[in-house]
């Protein structure tokens, strides 16, 4: 499980990386976003990765590691959302925002490290369309919670789902990397 501790940190590590220089692009516009206009954005990643897999033919030269890595970056930003709330303006620094950042994937890793252990790493004999799957239906779950005004009678909140799609996309990209190495 130490290579899988190591192979999460290196995918984070990218995924950190385009954050950050797009919060020194963009600043933290994102922040206005509501939830259920982060789920859409994560849903069209999810949606761009599918038809990859499906479609032999590509118009857009970006492959899926690009668009996992939306993933991953949305959920976190969706994470922050539901602590910090939705603002009018943006209202965080770079240095900010990163910490919140971090903060939200330590708790998100912990979580996948809990269950790694108990799943005895079963993800590594997944498909990476499974996973693909798996994290559309996490958005069709989410977005349903949502049109619930954020209720639910036995089932695991929103923010679960969201830590749920992070490793799960996690997970795809150290599929991926193994495939190209």
């Amino acid at each position: 499980m130490q290579n899988t501790s190591k192979q999460y940190d290196d995918v984070i590590a990218q995924c950190r990386s385009l954050f950050i220089n797009k919060m020194k692009d963009y600043g933290s516009a994102w922040r206005i976003l509501r939830l259920p206009s982060l789920t859409d954005q994560i849903f069209i990643k999810a949606q761009r990765i599918r038809g990859l897999q499906q479609n032999s033919e590509r118009k857009v030269d970006e492959g899926e590691m690009s668009e996992f890595i939306g993933i991953i970056n949305y959920c976190t930003m969706a994470l922050v959302q539901l602590d910090k709330g939705v603002v009018e303006q943006p209202d965080l620094s770079l240095d900010e925002a990163v910490v919140l950042y971090d903060d939200k994937i330590a708790i998100t890793k912990q979580l996948m490290m809990d269950k790694n252990h108990d799943y005895g790493e079963a993800w590594r004999d997944m498909r990476v369309s499974s996973l693909t799957d798996l994290i559309l239906q996490k958005l069709l779950r989410v977005k349903q919670i949502e049109d619930n005004s954020g209720k639910t009678i036995v089932s695991e909140g929103i923010d679960a789902n969201y830590q749920d799609m992070i490793n799960y996309a996690v997970f795809a990209m150290i599929h991926l990397n193994d495939q190209n190495n």
